[in-house]
């Protein structure tokens, strides 16, 4: 490679090259084009795509095409009036609507408590000390309104519990905490549904006296001493929900806890300032998000607190900035005879996309939205550079092709 050829190829970011590269794949070997291609066929191939792959996915199918057309000295046939015409009727006919975590109700965590109980009481050793561990899992997650991250990373040396008093909980690190100086949290002691008793009885009968708070159980019952992955904590809740008969329990996440304190919170009559205070959120708009109300004016109170919040956030030296981002993912196999789809997928959501908030916007597991933090947007860039690489190498790593876009709704920036 000459010197010239080492900074063309520097100019664009490997993951680009990537998805660009899986693009030409994707029109030449699952469509069955052939390059240079002409306008005709490339609004056909958005044709026939247009029910399966996401206006941003054709997008960056597009532009990969077009790469390889410039690459190669050929005219663009991506620019076209009328392949420009077909992507916009496709966006207008296949309108994605975003969709947000199911918010477990405070009926639902009683009914969740009373089926922990009733295992506790008569189910195996086994189904006893789970049942046991995720009473204090999801009494702690809902009333701390707490993200998968945060469950995960609870320590016992970091946490100061007593009987009828209540609990104060440190966590040294997490997602918007770019200082690494930790925060404290409290959780109230409670006569019903109570998060202090919960986590005594769990440290009591998992013998825990030091590390992680949260663990994996095998099916013998043994404890590991690792904690929990964050995203198998969105299994357990929806296991625990479909055990305690709660309907759609499929539809349940992480993420239902912390809209369920906000939604009960809100009903309670908490003005924004208030709950994003208690939850640790420096965005309105984040905390707004989590809130869901059957009462068309409650927002509008809510929001009545709006000013009196932002003030104080600007102030802060440590600001942190929360931005909500829509992915776009697609996974093909490399031949028809690969089965590794599945696990390519599982391991992108457990490890590149769970850490991030991670809410599935579609059953297909084609749109996802995820919650980064970041000091500024030079940073937002190199959180996102090194997310898109890790899942292209996952990607890669399982003999697939992966067609990702993230996009920032608000400004309509893309990585890809």
């Amino acid at each position: 490679m000459t010197d010239l050829d080492h900074y063309i190829r520097a100019a664009t970011r490997d993951n680009t090259r990537l998805s660009y590269r899986a693009a030409v794949e994707h029109f030449e070997s699952h469509w069955g084009g052939f390059l240079p291609a002409t306008a005709d066929s490339v609004a056909r191939y958005l044709v026939d795509y247009a029910n399966t792959l996401s206006v941003n996915t054709l997008r960056q199918r597009l532009a990969g095409l077009a790469a390889w057309h410039l690459d190669q000295g050929f005219p663009d046939p991506t620019k076209a009036p009328h392949v420009k015409k077909v992507l916009k009727g496709i966006a207008e006919l296949h309108p994605v609507v975003p969709k947000q975590a199911k918010p477990i109700q405070l009926d639902q965590l009683t009914l969740l408590v009373s089926s922990f109980d009733h295992f506790i009481e008569t189910g195996s050793p086994k189904e006893a000390l789970q049942s046991i561990r995720d009473k204090a899992l999801l009494l702690i997650g809902f009333w701390r309104a707490f993200r998968s991250d945060e469950l995960a990373r609870l320590s016992v040396e970091h946490i100061q519990a007593e009987s009828g008093k209540g609990m104060d909980i440190f966590v040294p690190r997490s997602k918007g905490d770019h200082s690494r100086l930790g925060r404290r949290y409290k959780a109230p002691a409670l006569k019903q549904l109570c998060p202090v008793e919960a986590y005594l009885d769990w440290v009591s009968a998992a013998q825990i006296k030091v590390g992680p708070v949260f663990r994996s159980i095998n099916r013998w019952g043994h404890i590991s001493e690792d904690a929990l992955h964050p995203a198998s904590i969105i299994g357990i809740i929806q296991q625990c929900c479909s055990r305690a008969d709660i309907d759609e329990a499929n539809l349940f996440s992480s993420h239902s806890l912390r809209r369920g304190f906000a939604t009960w919170a809100n009903a309670q009559g908490w003005d924004t300032k208030s709950l994003m205070e208690y939850v640790g959120w420096k965005d309105v708009q984040s905390a707004m998000r989590y809130i869901d109300s059957p009462d068309p004016f409650a927002q509008y109170r809510t929001e009545t607190g709006i000013a009196t919040v932002i003030a104080p956030i600007e102030q802060d030296e440590q600001k942190t900035i929360q931005t909500l981002l829509e992915v776009l993912l697609v996974l093909e196999p490399y031949s028809k005879l690969s089965k590794r789809t599945d696990r390519a997928k599982k391991l992108i959501e457990g490890y590149c996309l769970s850490p991030l908030s991670m809410n599935k916007v579609n059953l297909e597991g084609r749109h996802y939205e995820i919650m980064v933090e970041h000091s500024d947007y030079d940073s937002l860039d190199e959180i996102l550079d090194e997310l898109l690489h890790r899942m292209h190498e996952i990607a890669s790593e399982n003999q697939c092709m992966l067609e990702v876009s993230v996009r920032d709704p608000r400004t309509d920036k893309h990585w890809d």
